[in-house]
C-alpha cells in the first residue's frame, strides 16, 4: 500500500502571476498533481515539472466541470495515491473559495493538508483600479460580501440593513445579481448617489471598470458591457479612483501582443511588454538547438590559434560555452584571442561566462555595424572564428575576408519550427491581435510559414514591430511593411517603439 501523500491548498491570486507567493511557486515546482480553477491563471502552470498531472475542475458562468462532491473526492483519492497534491484556487482558498468544504473532506479521511493563502481580490481588484478599500478620511469600515450565495437557499442570509451602515462593501461574484444588490442596498438605506464601480478580470491587460452611483451602475456596466469575473466596491472610496487610477493609464494596457522569439529568450521582451500593461501572448516561432559533433570539438581543441572570436547572438555565445565546459574545458583555451560581439545584448551574455568584449558596435547591432567597428583595425593575415547559426547571412564573413582576412565558420546552432506554435496560432487568433513583434528575420520567416499551416489570416489592422532594419527587409519580402521600427536594435529598442506609436 502507497503512503498517504498531501494536498497543498493553495491561493492562486487575483489574476496577475505576479502576485502569486513564493510558497505557492515552490510547491507547484515539487507538485505530482495539480487540481486547479477557471479563476487560476494558467501561466502559473508554467512552474510545474513537465511530468505533473494537471486537472481542471473550472467553473465558468454557473457551468461545473466538476460539481464540488467529486472535486472533494479526487482530492482524496489522489493522495491516497502518495502523491503531492495541489489544489490551485483562484484568489485565497478560504474567502468565498469552497476551501472549508474541501478541508473537511481531507479531514474526515485522514489526508494531511496545508493552507498557502493567496492575495485576495477583494482588496488586490481595486488595487488595481485605483480604489483604496479603506482611507481614514473616507471609512474605517469593510465588508467582504459573496454576490452568489449557495444555491438552493430559500432567502438571503446577506443582511442589508447592516451594510447599508459599512463604509465599504466589496462584493466577489455579484455581476449577475447586481440589480438585486443595487435595489436592496438603496431600499435599506444606502443613497443612490453612493460611488460604485464594478471591475472585470481585475489586476491582468483585460481589466475593464465601469464607474458611477448606485443610481447609474446598471446602466454604465451595460455599457462597458462588462460580465464575469468581476469585483463590486460601494463606498465613498470610489471616488479616489480619479487620482489613483494607476495600471489602466499604462502605456501599452490592454493590447495583445504576440511575442514570436524563442521560449530562452522570450523573457525579457514579454516582461518589459508585460510591465507597460500589455497582455503577452508567446507563439515561438523558432526553436534551438545546439550543434555538438566531431567539427565543434576539434574547433574547441584549437581556439588558441584564432586571432579573434566573433559572436552574432546570445544563442552562439550559450552554446559555445556550454559545449567548451562540457567538454572538460574551459576560457583559459581562448588564450590571446581578442572578442567582438554584435551588440549589448550579446555582450551581456558574454558577461555571464566571466569575459569582457574588445569590440562592439556603437549603435548599428547588426553585421553591417560589426563591419563598420572593425574599421580600422588591421585584419590582413588575422584568423578569426565566426561563431553563428548554421543559417545565416553572409555580409559579415564576405568583408572580413575582403579585408585580407582568414575567416572560419563555426555553426553552432540550428533553428527549426516549434511543432506546438501551429495551435498556439489557431488559438490566440480567436481574439484581437494588436501587434506582432519580430526579433529576426528567422522569426519572419518561420511566422509566415505557421501562418501558412494554421490556415489563418493576419487580424486587420495589426501592428508589425521588427526590431531593426535587417528583420524589416525580410519582412517586405512577405509584401508587408513594419508598422513600427525600432532605432536602437535591442529589446528596449522595440518596446520603446511600440509604446512611442501607441502613445501618438
Amino acid at each position: 500500500m502507497a503512503p498517504i501523500g498531501k494536498v497543498y491548498l493553495v491561493g492562486a491570486g487575483p489574476g496577475d502571476p505576479y502576485l502569486f507567493t513564493l510558497k505557492g511557486k515552490a510547491l507547484l515546482e515539487k507538485a505530482e498533481v495539480v487540481v486547479y480553477d477557471y479563476l487560476a491563471n494558467p501561466e502559473l502552470l508554467n512552474f510545474c515539472r513537465k511530468n505533473c498531472e494537471l486537472i481542471y475542475v473550472g467553473k465558468k458562468g454557473g457551468a461545473h466541470t466538476m460539481p464540488q462532491e467529486e472535486i472533494n473526492k479526487l482530492l482524496v483519492t489522489k493522495a491516497k495515491e502518495g502523491k503531492i497534491v495541489v489544489r490551485l484556487k483562484g484568489g485565497d482558498p478560504f474567502l468565498f473559495g469552497r476551501g472549508g468544504e474541501e478541508l473537511e473532506a481531507l479531514v474526515k479521511e485522514g489526508i494531511p493538508f496545508e493552507v498557502v493563502p493567496g492575495i485576495t481580490s477583494g482588496i488586490a481588484v481595486p488595487a488595481y483600479a485605483g480604489i483604496p478599500v479603506t482611507h481614514r478620511d473616507y471609512t474605517s469600515t469593510l465588508a467582504l460580501i459573496t454576490g452568489h450565495e449557495a444555491e438552493g437557499k430559500e432567502e438571503s442570509r446577506i443582511d442589508f440593513k447592516a451594510l447599508s451602515r459599512i463604509g465599504t462593501l466589496v462584493f466577489f461574484m455579484g455581476v449577475k445579481n447586481l440589480p438585486y444588490i443595487v435595489e436592496n442596498l438603496i431600499k435599506e438605506g444606502k443613497s443612490p448617489d453612493t460611488p460604485c464601480a464594478v471591475i472585470q478580470w481585475g489586476t491582468t491587460p483585460k481589466q475593464k471598470t465601469a464607474e458611477g452611483t448606485l443610481g447609474t451602475i446598471l446602466d454604465e456596466v451595460k455599457k462597458r458591457g462588462l460580465t464575469a469575473p468581476a469585483i463590486i466596491i460601494v463606498g465613498e472610496v470610489v471616488k479616489l479612483r480619479k487620482q489613483f487610477n494607476w495600471f489602466e493609464r499604462k502605456p501599452l494596457f490592454g493590447k495583445r501582443i504576440i511575442i514570436t522569439r524563442t521560449r530562452e529568450q522570450a523573457s525579457k521582451l514579454r516582461e518589459a511588454l508585460y510591465e507597460n500593461g500589455a497582455e503577452v501572448i508567446e507563439i515561438p516561432t523558432i526553436e534551438v538547438k545546439p550543434l555538438y559533433n566531431d567539427t565543434t570539438r576539434n574547433y574547441f581543441k584549437r581556439l588558441s590559434n584564432f586571432d579573434w572570436l566573433v559572436f552574432t547572438s546570445e544563442n552562439g555565445i550559450r552554446f559555445f560555452f556550454e559545449g567548451l565546459f562540457n567538454e572538460g574545458l574551459d576560457v583559459r583555451v581562448l588564450g590571446g584571442s581578442k572578442i567582438a560581439v554584435i551588440g549589448p545584448a550579446t555582450l551581456e551574455a558574454l558577461k555571464k561566462w566571466g569575459l569582457r568584449a574588445d569590440l562592439v558596435p556603437e549603435k548599428n547591432f547588426t553585421q553591417e555595424g560589426l563591419i563598420e567597428a572593425f574599421q580600422g583595425i588591421p585584419l590582413s593575415g588575422k584568423k578569426i572564428l565566426l561563431v553563428r547559426a548554421k543559417v545565416a547571412r553572409e555580409v559579415l564573413p564576405e568583408h572580413l575576408k575582403k579585408s585580407g582576412a582568414e575567416v572560419e565558420i563555426l555553426p553552432i546552432y540550428e533553428t527549426i519550427k516549434p511543432a506546438e506554435s501551429v495551435e498556439l496560432l489557431k488559438k490566440s487568433f480567436s481574439e484581437k491581435i494588436d501587434a506582432i513583434t519580430f526579433t529576426s528575420s528567422s522569426t519572419v520567416e518561420n511566422f509566415f510559414e505557421l501562418l501558412k499551416e494554421a490556415g489563418v489570416s493576419l487580424p486587420h489592422g495589426v501592428v508589425f514591430a521588427s526590431i531593426g532594419p535587417v528583420t524589416s527587409s525580410t519582412l517586405r519580402k512577405f509584401g508587408y511593411s513594419p508598422t513600427v521600427e525600432a532605432k536602437e536594435y535591442t529589446i528596449p529598442g522595440l518596446v520603446e517603439a511600440l509604446i512611442k506609436y501607441y502613445q501618438a
